[in-house]
């Protein structure tokens, strides 16, 4: 076994410095180009075919020169200022760019007493799939995070909230009220009476507008997930959780807005951490000791009656208060039946555009009785089913009542009427003879309207202005029907 060892160097520095020379030969053997510089980035060697590439027909004409005086644009002089290596580059020159790499050369002490530079390809086609590759991940996730950043900006304004009744013009001066603070907003109303379009338009106004807006649905998430979904969770907190972990809505949100829709329906174990998290600005994710502070406004909504969920033991009073700051009402659509037209064409405008213009729909006027005179429980989020569903079922542009009529049935109308108490048992019998008379539609509808106007201005003392008012019309709307219809005053 002695014998085996006999041929071997006397010492392991002397393999090291064998191995050096094997590998700089070889790199200078199959590189385009080698040199290499002192501490000065003062050109001690370089290789014939290098010195050849840069007009020096003879190496030692390059010794001792500046690097950058041999090789124009060269980086040596930085890896032997920093003492840091530039592993692979790129280095442009009056012929095709070279890809290099460049290594500081240091003492035992370990100061930098050099640099050797290695040009290893002249066609950037060797590393053209490289570079592809990279390119299109950056492509890839450029767009991904550009994606993500729309989602989560505001997608409606102030003027996307569609009206001028004064019920309309009140909540749109309180919405743009509660944009200049910074207090949390709470969005009270019926379901489809836009409350998270109003959430949007608060966070568009405000001075978090550049930051994101993250929804949570409260309802619309099981229970046993509502915490994970706030506040995140680390790797392997619970059985099947993901292994890279969680982030929450909270933490997605730190900067810019949180919007908590049907808060009403949230659990009361929830109640009390969500109350903690608004008090102390940071929580701690599902099976973590890592403290995420959150810098996040809240703007809640529910068409729940909080007071009564309050009263009854289903949501914590204290965080009722912590919410209740600035209360917005979104007004029932039966509130202000003077939007009803506006709204109804905007809607019919962007159900145009779905189509890629190819109709313009039209309202006939017994169309725009028949909408004003129901109650629209659903509120605008009804009135644009009934008009979707009447433009794809119409065989014209021209929408009468008759489109609309089977999707606003008595059933659907009935005991949501506004102020129906104004209508006397009387005519309420003229109305169903009306019905069966041998009569059209538009005529059946219009001769409703003129009845119940007149009973609500006779309930008034003929009082347009405050009959307006109560019935949700607009003033000039109501003095036009009078005149229409010959209704007295």
């Amino acid at each position: 076994m002695m014998n085996d060892w006999a041929g071997l160097p006397a010492t392991y520095g002397d393999v090291l410095r064998r191995a050096m020379d094997s590998l700089f030969r070889t790199f200078e053997n199959f590189s385009e180009g080698t040199f290499i510089v002192d501490a000065e980035a003062r050109v001690v060697w370089i290789n014939k075919r290098y010195a050849a590439r840069f007009g020096f027909s003879d190496p030692e004409q390059a010794i001792g020169r500046d690097c950058e005086a041999v090789i124009p644009n060269s980086l040596m002089r930085e890896v032997v200022n920093t003492g840091k290596p530039i592993l692979l580059d790129i280095l442009e020159t009056d012929r095709e760019p070279l890809v290099v790499t460049r290594l500081p050369l240091k003492d035992d002490a370990g100061n930098t007493v050099g640099a050797v530079g290695f040009a290893l390809f002249d066609e950037l086609k060797a590393l053209t799939p490289l570079f592809s590759h990279y390119s299109r991940v950056q492509e890839e996730l450029i767009a991904t995070r550009q994606s993500l950043a729309q989602a989560r900006r505001a997608k409606y304004t102030f003027g996307s909230f569609v009206g001028t009744s004064a019920a309309s013009l009140e909540v749109k001066r309180q919405a743009r009220r509660a944009a200049q603070l910074e207090s949390p907003v709470l969005l009270l109303g019926e379901t489809g009476t836009g409350k998270e379009l109003l959430a949007h338009a608060i966070h568009g106004g405000s001075a978090r507008a550049n930051q994101p807006l993250v929804t949570v649905n409260v309802a619309a998430i099981p229970d046993t997930l509502l915490e994970v979904e706030f506040f995140g969770a680390a790797p392997g907190a619970y059985t099947g959780a993901d292994r890279k972990g969680r982030v929450g809505k909270f933490e997605l949100a730190n900067g810019g807005t949180l919007f908590l829709d049907e808060i009403g329906d949230m659990p009361l174990p929830l109640q009390g951490k969500l109350l903690r998290v608004l008090q102390d600005k940071e929580f701690e994710p599902l099976g973590s000791n890592r403290i995420v502070r959150a810098d996040v406004r809240i703007i809640a909504a529910t068409s729940a009656d909080l007071p009564a969920l309050v009263a009854a033991g289903r949501f914590r009073a204290d965080l009722f208060y912590r919410l209740n700051v600035l209360t917005i009402q979104a007004p029932a659509l039966r509130e202000r039946t003077s939007d009803i037209e506006a709204l109804a064409y905007a809607m019919l405008e962007d159900l145009s555009m779905q189509a890629r213009g190819a109709s313009h729909f039209e309202l006939q006027d017994d169309a725009l009785r028949l909408l004003c005179s129901y109650g629209w429980p659903g509120n605008v989020r009804e009135l644009r089913n009934t008009l979707e569903r009447a433009v794809m079922l119409s065989d014209s542009e021209r929408i009468d009542a008759r489109a609309l009529a089977p999707f606003i049935g008595p059933t659907q109308g009935s005991g949501h009427r506004p102020h129906v108490s104004m209508v006397s048992e009387a005519h309420a019998s003229d109305a169903a003879s009306v019905a069966l008379e041998a009569m059209s539609w538009s005529d059946a509808m219009a001769a409703f309207e003129k009845r119940y106007l007149g009973d609500a201005l006779r309930a008034n003392g003929g009082r347009v202005i405050e009959t307006a008012m109560q019935i949700g019309m607009g003033r000039a709307t109501l003095y036009k029907k009078i005149a229409a219809y010959g209704i007295e005053v």
